[in-house]
């Protein structure tokens, strides 16, 4: 397959008319089709959109964390969903396995998804487990040369159409918690979609199924034990840093069709724009984008440099842009009016996949705990105070 060569200097242009043109006007079809196109999936891989992150040995086109996080915010425009596939295949499973895969596992798994061939699914989240990956109930057992995994993975985000998938298991022997890829057609693996979802019908996430299944020891992700400290950490912080710029992308989005709306929409004889309230709506939503845009700027700039503190200042990046999301979608609502609960337009949408970046990732008040105990390392000052 010949795929499209792209200049770093110019992808965000590409990116932003391939967003207006192939992901804007289609994100309310995905929705209701719950899913997204197939062909969409192979424009993304051709232009190896699904490895911008990945180095050129890779098929990538190796982007600085900025870059390649600026592309997530214009996809995220466009389409949450189309932007969680990048999270997922290209955050959570590719960057997981460039950084902790054999030589074999990149050939079979990091190249198919560079070139829009294969996805893949981070299958940790359980019914009863959520971020947590040391508590995982799935579990494994070592036979000779081969492990089997039996278990239950929920909340697969594009579980339903995932390829492959990194499944995190423990082993009740040891408690230790290890990490191995699973190829969708294998014997024991079952996958079955789930309904009846707030929003993001279109990331066809699944309940994943896994029965007695049997992979050799070259499945096996780095080393046994290493599947909570290493892989599933590693694979969160990628994950996040993603969210963070999708957040950024929607709340733009809502901030666009809030101002375009209050500029065009007459109320009593003037634009609604010219109310001082709605101008006090559009100014907090201004300054919500900026500053959430600001502190993925800034985690960025600390992933490039791998600063010690990038993962807490990504951290911090996705708590406060999925939290400026919903405030900037909800108002976008607000302004609109009945309007805005109208699927004519797309605010509606956006304040229901607002909702989701909270919870993704690590909910909301996960991120807070990890924000907290940083700041109670980083500002005491013990002697400041000497009487309580």
């Amino acid at each position: 397959m010949n795929m499209t060569i792209t200049s770093p200097h110019s992808i965000l242009d590409e990116v932003r008319q391939f967003a207006a043109e192939e992901i804007r006007p289609f994100a309310a079809e995905f929705e209701k089709q719950k899913a997204l196109s197939r062909a969409l999936v192979q424009k993304m891989g051709d232009r190896r959109y699904l490895a911008a992150s990945f180095p050129a040995q890779y098929g990538g086109l190796q982007l600085h964390p900025l870059e390649y996080g600026s592309l997530v915010e214009e996809i995220g425009k466009g389409a949450l969903s189309a932007a969680m596939l990048l999270t997922v295949t290209t955050g959570l499973v590719g960057e997981t396995l460039i950084r902790w895969g054999s030589d074999y596992q990149k050939e079979q798994y990091v190249w198919p998804i560079a070139r829009g061939e294969k996805i893949g699914a981070f299958a940790l989240t359980e019914p009863g487990v959520g971020s947590g990956a040391k508590d995982v109930k799935t579990s494994y057992e070592k036979a000779g040369d081969k492990y089997r995994i039996s278990g239950r993975k929920k909340w697969i985000s594009f579980g339903e159409i995932a390829d492959f998938f990194i499944v995190i298991a423990s082993d009740p022997a040891t408690n230790g918690v290890s990490a191995f890829l699973v190829d969708r057609e294998q014997e024991g693996v079952h996958v079955r979609k789930i309904e009846g979802l707030l929003s993001c019908a279109a990331s066809q996430l699944a309940d994943i199924e896994l029965d007695d299944v049997e992979v050799g020891v070259e499945k096996l992700i780095g080393k046994e034990g290493m599947g909570f400290t290493g892989i599933a950490n590693f694979a969160l912080d990628q994950g996040r840093f993603n969210v963070a710029w999708m957040g950024v992308g929607l709340a733009q989005e809502a901030l666009e069709v809030m101002v375009t709306y209050a500029r065009k929409r007459s109320q009593s004889g003037q634009k609604i724009f010219n109310f001082q309230l709605i101008k006090g709506i559009i100014g907090d939503a201004v300054t919500n984008v900026h500053a959430a845009r600001s502190l993925c700027r800034e985690a960025a700039r600390m992933r490039a440099e791998n600063h010690p503190d990038a993962i807490v200042q990504t951290t911090m990046a996705k708590y406060f842009s999925s939290v400026a999301a919903n405030k900037v979608a909800a108002d976008a609502v607000q302004v609109l009016g009945a309007n805005g609960c109208c699927d004519l337009y797309p605010v509606e949408r956006l304040f229901r996949e607002a909702k989701i970046l909270e919870i993704i990732e690590g909910s909301s008040q996960i991120q807070q705990q990890i924000i907290a105990m940083h700041g109670a390392n980083r500002y005491y000052q013990p002697k400041r105070i000497t009487e309580v």
